[in-house]
């Protein structure tokens, strides 16, 4: 048996363009064969989103129909009731969601949001599932008391390349995500950070992205790759459609430099095949998000998810398993 792929943390631009480059059929052996080394090849993890908090936010995103910078205006509304938080993710547990994400529309938390933050927190936790939170930039006391609540992951995805960040967000910086990502990872909370690709960029932006996320004082523990979802009136409604086999390339690169995390094949997943999904998970993906949306934008339904998993022989990682070997 071949040596398990290492952990590192110092891979090269070169190491990684080589990687992204390399014929597709040898790409894919050699990313599923990473995967074979970590995990479980036929278990995927579903986790499920819930929008506590939609619109109105302060920030520039250029793919995003919640910020009140772009065309799409999409209404605001305030946050959600805890006891409405823990009924959905009481549904989610029973369709077999392990883990349970809130994700709320703010450039960060306001302090008057805390408690109820901490109770959804502490009462998806006493469900017996997993939680996981994505509230913009967080301050280091926030950071302590979602931890001390028994928040588990953290949600900040860096979107893209360094170099092609300010033609997508003017309102932070690219340095500031990477901040919130340190100060949540030394608080002892679990990073969860990823990005899209087929927003316009150049392919080296799409490795320069991973190499980010692979080149941090330790991988992110699970790592979304999302599929631009053009939505009408924002600055990337006309945005032309990413090549299929460029995403594919991109999960498989993100497998292969952080062969420990768990890889979400995350938005755009209603406009990709079967087949392609399938490629998908042979390159190393093994994280979806369940639901009929994600936030605002839609995702395939439970049964769909469901008849696919039948089709390729995939079953769903038990509450408790984080389906590594």
């Amino acid at each position: 048996m071949l040596d398990a792929a290492p952990i590192r943390t110092d891979w090269t631009r070169e190491e990684a363009e080589a990687i992204y480059n390399k014929p597709f059929m040898d790409l894919l052996f050699q990313a599923h064969t990473v995967h074979r080394q970590y995990f479980d090849p036929n278990q995927v993890q579903k986790s499920k989103l819930l929008s506590i908090k939609t619109g109105g936010c302060a920030e520039d995103c250029a793919y995003c129909s919640q910020s009140a910078r772009n065309g799409a205006q999409l209404s605001a509304s305030k946050l959600i009731e805890v006891q409405r938080v823990i009924a959905e993710a009481r549904k989610a547990k029973e369709g077999g969601a392990t883990r349970y994400c809130m994700g709320a529309a703010w450039r960060s938390p306001k302090d008057r949001d805390m408690a109820a933050l901490e109770a959804m927190v502490q009462g998806v936790k006493d469900l017996g599932m997993e939680t996981c939170m994505t509230l913009g930039m967080l301050e280091e006391e926030q950071v302590f008391r979602l931890r001390d609540a028994g928040l588990d992951y953290y949600n900040h995805n860096i979107d893209t390349s360094e170099r092609y960040y300010s033609e997508i967000i003017t309102t932070r910086t690219f340095a500031d995500r990477i901040d919130t990502l340190n100060r949540v990872r030394e608080a002892g909370i679990k990073v969860c950070s990823g990005g899209i690709v087929g927003m316009g960029e150049q392919q080296l932006d799409r490795i320069d992205m991973m190499l980010a996320l692979a080149t941090l004082e330790a991988h992110p523990d699970s790592v979304p790759v999302n599929m631009l979802i053009p939505i009408a009136d924002t600055p990337l409604a006309d945005v032309e459609k990413l090549d299929p086999i460029e995403f594919v390339r991109s999960v498989a690169l993100a497998r292969i430099l952080m062969p420990k995390s768990h890889v979400r094949l995350s938005a755009g997943r209603t406009d990709m095949s079967d087949e392609m999904q399938a490629m998908c998970f042979f390159a190393g993906a093994n994280s979806i998000f369940v639901g009929d949306t994600l936030l605002t934008a839609d995702n395939p339904e439970e049964d769909k998810d469901q008849q696919l998993f039948d089709r390729l022989g995939i079953t769903a990682m038990a509450v408790g398993c984080d389906g590594s070997r």
